[in-house]
């Protein structure tokens, strides 16, 4: 987490002890605000999408003091990048990589890295402005949304999902982009219901309805100050309910494994045939505690779907992520030990060689 702010320190205390004798007290934007409290595990947000979110993306700016504001003082906006300053104080840590599609995200698989580095709870995804400016198909855009939830679901299997319809587009060199953003967002609310799960929601946020390119961007495609303002009043209801809702793992949370118990998991190809495949993933303990539990989502490539598992309980998403948990008998590890279960999967003709992303979640007692 980074709080920046664009005046130093000593000239807001110097500007404290000349106004408190009248009377005055320094006002947004000028006062800095406190970060989360540092004796709390706070939850972690990541903002991801491109330059909309982060060449600055100054509506983090203003969503994060609009959080802060109402008492939501426990969160951590997370991310590989920093953030750029807007003028106040605010925990800029972004994903939002400028000129990125998120198909390119999807296809050189560049999302996994990232969250391993930030561990996100909660991701808010602005993203495929490029694509629909470089005349990426929805379908093609929608899969690879499909494959980054997979892939978040694999690093966390409770992550929660915050996804935009995203804002107009009308830049002097596009004269079909108008159009084709209307025509995406149209199809991201139905790709959400398939998509979202009990465990791992996703939540559509319309911020194309209400914005306006001629008056809240300087560029018929990025937002000015007005844009901004827009953009973090559509995110805040949805993101304040999800935190109110309060995510697994936050502090005094029932089963809550701590940091201490981890594990992971391994996947390994057995025999194929014409249209499914069967495999083995391995669970190790990798804590210094005896585990009690795990849980296992394989988010299977090509389309596949697992039809049949062994050594564990099957809980499958329209997306084609599984959720695999203990069978009881081999849920309890000792540290350093492991252990595996089976299972086939059904595939489409056009399949490639047998392959999954696998992640692990471990329960232990304290």
């Amino acid at each position: 987490m980074r709080v920046i702010d664009h005046l130093p320190l000593r000239v807001l205390l110097a500007l404290t002890a000349l106004l408190l004798p009248l009377g005055l007290t320094l006002t947004p934007p000028f006062a800095p605000r406190a970060a989360a409290a540092p004796d709390a595990a706070p939850v972690r947000v990541m903002p991801l999408g491109d330059s909309i979110t982060g060449s600055p993306g100054c509506w983090r700016a203003l969503l994060w003091n609009r959080l802060l504001d109402a008492g939501h003082t426990d969160i951590d906006f997370v991310g590989t990048l920093p953030g750029q300053g807007c003028g106040v104080a605010y925990d800029g840590d972004n994903e939002g990589h400028g000129g990125e599609l998120v198909t390119n995200l999807a296809d050189q698989d560049l999302l996994p890295g990232r969250l391993a580095a930030t561990r996100p709870d909660i991701v808010v995804m602005h993203f495929g402005t490029n694509d629909v400016w470089s005349s990426v198909s929805p379908d093609r855009i929608l899969a690879a949304y499909t494959k980054l939830v997979s892939q978040m679901r694999a690093a966390n299997p409770d992550t929660r999902l915050l996804v935009a319809q995203i804002i107009p587009m009308n830049p002097a060199g596009c004269t079909g982009c108008a159009q084709r953003v209307v025509d995406f967002n149209a199809r991201i609310p139905g790709w959400a219901a398939e998509t979202s799960t009990t465990r791992s929601p996703v939540t559509v946020v319309d911020q194309w309805t209400g914005f306006d390119t001629a008056t809240d961007t300087y560029d018929g495609v990025h937002p000015g100050d007005a844009g901004n303002e827009k953009i973090a009043a559509r995110w805040y209801p949805a993101l304040a309910d999800v935190l109110d809702q309060g995510v697994p793992g936050d502090p005094g949370d029932p089963g809550d494994p701590g940091d201490d118990a981890t594990c992971t998991a391994s996947f390994r190809a057995g025999s194929a045939w014409p249209g499914g495949y069967q495999a083995e993933v391995t669970v190790r303990n990798t804590s210094t505690v005896a585990l009690t539990g795990w849980t296992v989502t394989v988010a299977p490539a090509d389309g596949a779907r697992l039809t049949q598992v062994w050594g564990g309980t099957l809980d499958s998403s329209a997306d084609g992520t599984a959720t695999v948990t203990d069978a009881g008998w081999n849920g309890a590890l000792t540290p350093g030990a492991s252990t595996s279960f089976g299972f086939i999967a059904s595939t489409p003709a056009t399949s490639g060689a047998p392959a999954a992303t696998v992640g692990c979640t471990a329960t232990a007692t304290f």
